[in-house]
């Protein structure tokens, strides 16, 4: 028995694997693990700042581990276990924005200043309405679980917008998205709110990933095989019917569109980003974008380019009915974070139409488009979580009247992060948006442009109403106050609004980072 299982064991190929190159995604995943760990044995008022602990330095040295890796990276990039994922440029660009969108969406969670006990729930098990809930509203303990979610969250991000094979990313994505779904239920404040957002996140999650297997599946008939390059082949010269090919086509990309919040597969996003725990609305808003829309990238760029003539129609019309939907609907919002919602929205249509153009400037310009949008959505929801009443959070527009009057520097944060949204010149907002209609003209894509900017000044109208209501409308006597922040919202804020203005005056090194390489395509 022992000569034969010697025998076996000579016969089987071990995968190669590069640890150098996957080390900051095993760190995060192992940080996730250590923290469940911490949930399991450390005492109840130790969890929090074990938790916080562990959670920063993972994603510090997760920084650490990319950016000494960067240096040495091939120009042409590697694919490890056993192809399953691609550590190239895009790719290590990608995990640099979303370690330090991490970052950010961290210490907003981490916060305990601005509500006691911070923004989440001290037991999830407790029902909206009860004696228990009304008394855990002004406990100081809080579910502590959200760190070790978070990580995984942010693991299955970094593998989805890495992932050389289709059923590697569909793993990604349930790793990314179960996470959320729990998050999302996890207020403190308005606990009926926050649990109906997390089961139309987790019902309308499941519908999409499901689209996303379905047309993995088809795909898998067509090719032969679930990796990219191998689908690319399939697609370049074969005598076989086209059927299955863009029937699996249009299904995976319900999946990814659905993640990247793309009009029509919206429909999830005004209700989550109103109902979930605001820091847990910025981690969404900004990481899942870009695991979204790297996914989307690498799916296209590698596996359909040759395909490029039959779906972009498609994606144009897409395109355009998300600008319509976020910029028209925005108009009509009365509550901050739906209208951020509606924003992410529109903008969502703005990068497809970098990411259709399958060019070296398309690349460039998507990636520093979700870095940029990343930072300023980031801190936009640091803003509206110190604006605060009675019952918590004072997001319905009418709160905000006279904000200038109350608070003149938090009025000026906000008015500076929604002219970034609304691509005024001198933030990244405008400079994202720039890049981007200029490689969508280099590709031929000049009445897509010219829509996108006519929604555009459209989706500006909507920001500007907010300035306009924070500097020339009166306070109401018993209206709401601002919050002081504490020091982790502080820094999340403060490192949004620089990022913002930095990319917006000097963006070159953001840009040469970004199109310094295209995807690997082994």
């Amino acid at each position: 028995m022992n000569v034969f299982l010697a025998q076996q064991a000579d016969r089987i190929d071990v995968p190669a694997i590069d640890y150098a190159a996957i080390l900051p995604m095993l760190i995060i995943l192992g940080a996730a693990c250590i923290g469940v760990l911490f949930e399991a044995f450390l005492p109840k008022h130790q969890r929090w700042p074990g938790q916080v602990v562990l959670t920063l330095l993972a994603i510090a040295a997760a920084g650490v581990a990319l950016g000494a890796y960067v240096g040495d990276s091939p120009a042409r990039g590697v694919t490890t276990l056993s192809g399953t994922l691609s550590i190239d440029k895009p790719a290590l660009f990608l995990w640099g924005t979303l370690l330090a969108l991490a970052l950010g969406a961290v210490l907003l969670i981490a916060d305990r200043s601005i509500e006691p006990g911070g923004a989440f729930v001290a037991q999830a098990g407790i029902a909206p309405g009860t004696v228990q809930d009304r008394a855990q509203v002004g406990s100081t303990g809080m579910q502590t679980e959200v760190f070790p979610l978070a990580l995984f969250a942010l693991g299955g991000m970094m593998a989805f917008c890495s992932a050389n094979d289709l059923l590697t990313m569909f793993i990604a994505l349930e790793v990314l998205s179960l996470p959320l779904y729990l998050m999302c239920g996890l207020a403190r404040r308005r606990r009926l709110l926050s649990q109906e957002a997390a089961v139309k996140y987790f019902l309308l999650g499941a519908f999409a990933s499901a689209f996303f297997l379905y047309g993995l599946a088809l795909l898998y008939g067509y090719a032969g095989s679930v990796k990219l390059a191998d689908i690319a082949n399939a697609t370049a010269g074969t005598d076989r019917s086209d059927t299955l090919l863009f029937a699996g086509l249009g299904l995976l990309m319900v999946g990814l569109l659905f993640k990247g919040s793309v009009g029509p597969f919206h429909t999830w996003t005004p209700d989550v980003y109103q109902g979930a725990p605001t820091p847990v609305t910025a981690f969404m808003a900004a990481c899942t974008k870009v695991a979204a829309f790297g996914g989307m990238l690498r799916v296209l760029a590698v596996a359909f380019e040759s395909t490029s003539w039959e779906w972009r129609g498609v994606l144009w019309g897409v395109a355009i009915i998300s600008m319509v939907i976020g910029a028209v609907l925005g108009l009509t919002q009365t509550d901050v974070k739906r209208m951020i919602a509606y924003s992410s929205i529109a903008h969502a249509g703005f990068l497809l139409v970098g990411t259709m153009a399958l060019t070296e400037d398309g690349l460039s310009g998507t990636l520093f488009y979700l870095l940029a949008y990343g930072f300023t959505t980031l801190a936009a929801f640091g803003v509206i979580s110190l604006v605060r009443d009675s019952s918590g959070e004072a997001t319905h527009l009418s709160a905000w009247a006279g904000l200038a009057k109350r608070s003149p520097l938090l009025a000026a944060v906000f008015t500076f992060l929604l002219l970034a949204l609304a691509g005024i010149p001198l933030t990244s907002g405008f400079v994202g948006k720039f890049v981007v209609f200029s490689a969508a003209l280099s590709d031929g894509m000049a009445p897509l442009v010219v829509i996108a900017l006519v929604f555009s000044a459209v989706a500006a109208f909507f920001y500007l109403r907010v300035v306009v209501l924070m500097y020339f409308s009166e306070p109401a006597p018993d209206g709401p106050t601002v919050s002081v922040p504490g020091a982790f919202t502080t820094a999340a804020i403060t490192l949004g609004v620089a990022v913002t203005l930095l990319l917006g005056v000097l963006p070159a090194f953001a840009l040469n980072w970004a199109g310094a390489g295209g995807f690997a395509l082994s």
